[in-house]
C-alpha cells in the first residue's frame, strides 16, 4: 500500500511536469501569433547615411526572447573590419510598436604597435549601439522600422560614422 501511494505521487508529478512542458511551446506560439515580437526574424536594412550607408543588401537575423533580450547577426559579420553578432534588449511600447537597443564590438587591423602586427586577426577598436523602433504589422508576420547607429571608440567616446536608416522584417516560421 505504501508503495502504491508513492507510485501514484510519482506519476502525478511526472504528468504535471510533462503537461507544463507541453503547454510552454503552445503558449509561445500563441503569443507570437497574437502580434508579439518574440521569435526569429529576417530583416533588410538600408542606411541612408553614415558608415553603413555603402553596404549593399545588408540583412539581419534577429532573435527576440520572451524575457526582453535579443541577438542579432548580419550577412556582413565575417567581412573584414566588420563586427560580430550584436546583443541587446527590447521592450514593447504599445500593441504593435517595440524599441530595441543592441550593442556590438568593432575591430581594426593590427598596427605596428600591436604584438602581432603581421597577424591576419582583427583587434578591438570600440563598439556600436543600434537603436531600432519597430512597427509590427496587424498580422504580426512583418514589420517596418527606423534604425540609428552611434559608434564609440575604444575609450567609449562617441565618434563619427554613425547613421540612420530603415528596415523591413519578416517572421521566420515553418
Amino acid at each position: 500500500m505504501k508503495y502504491s501511494v508513492r507510485y501514484a505521487l510519482m506519476l502525478l508529478s511526472a504528468a504535471s511536469v510533462i503537461t507544463s512542458c507541453a503547454k510552454a511551446p503552445a503558449s509561445q506560439a500563441a503569443a507570437a501569433e497574437g502580434g508579439q515580437l518574440v521569435g526569429a526574424w529576417r530583416s533588410k536594412i538600408t542606411f541612408q547615411n553614415g558608415a553603413l550607408a555603402g553596404m549593399k543588401n545588408l540583412e539581419f537575423l534577429l532573435a527576440y526572447s520572451a524575457g526582453g533580450t535579443m541577438t542579432e547577426s548580419s550577412n556582413y559579420d565575417e567581412a573584414a573590419n566588420s563586427s560580430p553578432p550584436a546583443y541587446g534588449v527590447w521592450k514593447e511600447i504599445d500593441a504593435h510598436t517595440f524599441e530595441t537597443k543592441y550593442l556590438f564590438f568593432t575591430t581594426k587591423a593590427p598596427s605596428s604597435a600591436d604584438t602581432a602586427a603581421h597577424s591576419r586577426d582583427w583587434w578591438p577598436d570600440g563598439h556600436g549601439v543600434l537603436t531600432e523602433t519597430i512597427t509590427l504589422s496587424a498580422d504580426g508576420q512583418s514589420y517596418a522600422s527606423t534604425i540609428a547607429l552611434v559608434l564609440h571608440d575604444s575609450t567609449g567616446a562617441p565618434i563619427a560614422g554613425g547613421g540612420s536608416g530603415t528596415g523591413a522584417g519578416t517572421r521566420i516560421a515553418f
